[in-house]
């Protein structure tokens, strides 16, 4: 008898786990970059202009070609595969934002150039995150790894992204400049595309051939399937009601991060480095919130759970700031808010997968997805042009009362007790191979 030697079966292993270690590597990079471009840019534009208002058109030229064209290529990324539109759009990203710091070095970036480069990152990005997202399930299975696993942990990784990348943008800028903010996140987007390029097996990530449909008729087209999901949201007031909320809070935070906390840093003197500190407390204590979610969440009422940790993590943090409090007690309330972020999109993601039946359950979470990201585009823009208005402490307030509003008054409305009502739910054979509508405290 003969003893197998450890190292094939590590080996074994290894090859198992590659596809989706490629997918969530690539993710991981990617989203990085993205979290340091967060910072960087915003305090690029701040730095260089000194206008709030400029600050907050950057986020709106960004956002806004990332909502929807993001919207707008589930069909592509069907006809043509994941892999394929997420190393090109990574490769685009990486080629559009390495072009920023290059034209400012030479003196040859204008404003209008800088928001045409701004907006195809933005373009670029949509397609290429919905890619990585779609690539997960397959990659999950031939990993041989559950799928509830493969999205948590996908989950874990956008929550280190939003930890790691904030912390290391506010070093960066501090130390080298917003620009070299920059150059890193024009590295990871090419990291990422290499990561799927390259280190994916081939036969991941490929287009499909849609089954023929029943009796030869023609398959439905894009607007008429948009057309059904729409009809199926506005037949279910939870979810059309929970859509419509976390629209609202994605436009506050939207203002918040993209220029309330930068224009906050310069005036109160703390700098790009207390960005980066608040954002990776705020992303720590939310991996841990999402970590204890998953561990009790389930044995608690969710709208009670709900609605308190949107009371934690939602008006709060902008109340701090304009109070001028010192940076400890900043940080203890930016910690207390992530940590009540964590246990929101794992409800947010179990009432739509029990409530959304299979066969629409994509079109749905991808027309969910998309009005509840259709605020933050204009987030920055409103509040830019508010802080030049009226001041940043009168804006830090105005929108940390409309958070509370939005968040915590409209929990009385009734169909909010379908919430708890709904568990094992209107159809317990939901697959989770869409991506939940996300909030972003």
């Amino acid at each position: 008898m003969t003893k197998k030697a450890s190292g094939t079966d590590d080996l074994a292993d290894a090859r198992t786990l590659r596809p989706l270690g490629g997918v969530l590597s690539a993710m991981a990079v990617s989203l990085t970059g993205t979290r340091i471009s967060g910072i960087a840019l915003p305090w690029f534009v701040l730095v260089t202009t000194g206008s709030a208002t400029r600050t907050g058109l950057v986020a709106f030229c960004e956002m806004a070609p990332y909502v929807v064209v993001k919207a707008l290529t589930g069909p592509l990324v069907d006809r043509v595969g994941p892999r394929v539109v997420s190393w090109v759009t990574d490769l685009a990203s990486a080629t559009a934002a390495a072009v920023v710091p290059l034209l400012h070095g030479l003196g040859l970036l204008s404003f209008p150039l800088l928001l045409a480069l701004v907006a195809l990152i933005g373009a670029a990005r949509g397609p290429g995150d919905l890619a990585k997202e779609v690539m997960v399930p397959e990659a999950a299975d031939r990993s041989r790894v559950p799928l509830e696993r493969a999205a948590g942990l996908s989950g874990v990784i956008e929550r280190l992204a939003s930890t790691v990348g904030p912390a290391a943008a506010g070093s960066l800028v501090a130390l080298l400049g917003p620009l070299t903010g920059l150059v890193v996140n024009a590295a990871c987007f090419a990291a990422g595309s290499v990561i799927v390029a390259v280190a994916l097996p081939q036969d991941v990530g490929r287009a499909t051939a849609a089954p023929p449909s029943p009796g030869g008729e023609p398959e439905p087209g894009y607007w008429r399937r948009f057309g059904e999901g729409f009809t199926f949201l506005r037949g279910d007031p939870l979810l059309l009601t929970l859509i419509v909320m976390v629209g609202i809070t994605n436009l506050l935070d939207a203002a918040f991060s993209a220029v309330l906390i930068p224009v906050w840093a310069r005036e109160s003197g703390n700098g790009p480095t207390a960005i980066g500190l608040m954002s990776g407390m705020a992303g720590a204590a939310a991996i841990g919130g999402s970590l204890l979610a998953t561990a009790v969440a389930h044995r608690l009422r969710r709208r009670a759970v709900f609605f308190t940790g949107f009371l934690v993590a939602g008006a709060p943090r902008f109340l701090v700031l304009a109070a001028d409090a010192p940076m400890g007690v900043v940080l203890a309330v930016f910690a207390a808010s992530g940590l009540g972020a964590g246990f929101l999109n794992p409800i947010i993601g179990a009432v739509l997968f029990e409530r959304v039946p299979r066969p629409v359950l994509g079109r749905v979470n991808a027309l969910g997805d998309s009005l509840a990201w259709s605020g933050i585009p204009l987030g920055g823009l409103i509040a830019g042009a508010a802080v030049a208005v009226v001041g940043l402490v009168p804006v830090l307030v105005t929108c940390g009362v409309a958070y509370f509003l939005a968040t915590n008054l409209t929990g009385l409305r009734p169909e909010w007790r379908e919430m708890d009502l709904g568990r094992g739910g209107r159809s317990s054979k939901q697959s989770s191979e869409a991506r939940p509508l996300e909030a972003n405290p």
